[in-house]
Parts: C-alpha cells; sequence; structure tokens
C-alpha cells in the first residue's frame, strides 16, 4: 500500500493515531512531533516520515502506514551530505531516511528503523569495511538489508574489494543521487519493507 500522500494536516494525523486534533497540536508545539507551519497561517503539517517516525518511538500502531517504503541509513560523517541525501530521496518518495555520523549512532539509528538499505562511507576512520559488513549483517533484518559502500574517488578495483568484503554494491563520490536511486532500486526487492511493521 503506498501512502496516499507524504505531507499531512494535524486532523489526519489525529485520525491516524486514534487522538483528538488538540492533542497532536499539543505533540507539535512540544517538539515531540516534526513538522512546520504553513508561512502565514497556524496550520501545522506533519511530514508522513516523522509521523511513522513518531509511532513507531510511542508505540502507536502503524497499521500498515509504512509498508511500500523503504528504510534506508546514511553513515557518514559528512552533515551536508547526509542531508543532501537524506533532502533528495525524500523528494523522490516512498523512502523513509535517517543519518549518523558515526558508528554508534549507526547501532541506535539501525534498531529504530530496521534499514532495507545501508550506505556507508566506507573511509571512516572509526569502522573498517569488514566492520561494516559484519554490523549490517547482524540487523534484525539482516536478510534483506542492502549494504552500499561510498567512498572519495573510488576505483572500481576499491569497488570489486567491497563487493568480496560482502557489499552489494558501490558508488564513489562525488555521485548523483538518480545513481544512488537506480543502484537501490536495482538492490532492493519491491516487498522489501512490507514485512517491517
Amino acid at each position: 500500500m503506498r501512502p496516499p500522500k507524504s505531507v499531512l494536516t494535524t486532523g489526519e494525523v489525529a485520525k491516524l493515531c486514534n487522538v483528538a486534533p488538540r492533542t497532536v497540536s499539543k505533540w507539535f508545539d512540544a517538539g515531540h512531533l516534526r513538522g512546520y507551519r504553513i508561512p502565514g497561517s497556524k496550520d501545522r503539517r506533519i511530514p508522513l516520515d516523522q509521523l511513522i517516525r513518531f509511532m513507531r518511538t510511542h508505540g502507536i500502531p502503524l497499521n500498515g502506514l509504512d509498508q511500500g517504503w523503504t528504510r534506508v541509513l546514511v553513515l557518514d560523517a559528512d552533515i551536508a551530505l547526509c542531508d543532501a541525501i537524506q533532502s533528495a530521496l525524500r523528494d523522490h518518495g516512498d523512502f523513509e531516511v535517517a543519518t549518523a555520523q558515526s558508528a554508534m549512532e549507526a547501532g541506535a539509528a539501525a534498531q529504530e528503523l530496521k534499514p532495507d538499505v545501508v550506505i556507508a562511507d566506507v573511509t571512516l576512520p572509526d569502522v573498517s569495511p569488514a566492520v561494516i559488513t559484519r554490523f549490517v549483517r547482524s540487523l534484525p533484518t539482516s536478510g534483506e538489508t542492502v549494504l552500499i559502500g561510498v567512498a572519495q574517488g573510488m576505483d572500481d578495483a576499491q569497488g570489486q574489494a567491497l563487493l568480496q568484503e560482502g557489499f552489494d554494491g558501490y558508488l564513489s563520490k562525488p555521485f548523483n543521487v538518480g545513481s544512488l536511486v537506480r543502484l537501490i532500486e536495482d538492490r532492493v526487492p519491491a516487498t522489501a519493507s512490507a514485512g517491517h511493521v
């Protein structure tokens, strides 16, 4: 089931969470539920991926809300790159994206997100490609998690070495996000995220 829309009103969120719209406004105003206000009005809007994260964190049944979405975890010390990938994938649609700048952050994010895809910079100082592979394969969804390695100026020999290490694909930085999307779509089964709730 594809989500009907990527941004919801407080009334729509209230129906999904089975609470009063005023309760949703309180969650928003307290900073628990992230979103934005429509310029020039008091109307609040909640991005669907933020709602899903909130519902998961607070044990609210998703009722299949996130089925059909591909969950992506980006591990890279470059915050600007993480933000760019996150924004581009969200704009492309059907992606829920979390980012991490260190192995410790990635571990916490992976437990929450249960990613279908992990995109990892293989040149991070605190982890080696072998450690990244072991980490991803140990995740609860390890049977389906696709691992993509990225690095500045990576050549084919280095990429092939990553494939030997257990990665499913690789890209050399800088890369076009369209190339990343195609790589993800080539590697992730269409039903990958339908089983995660």
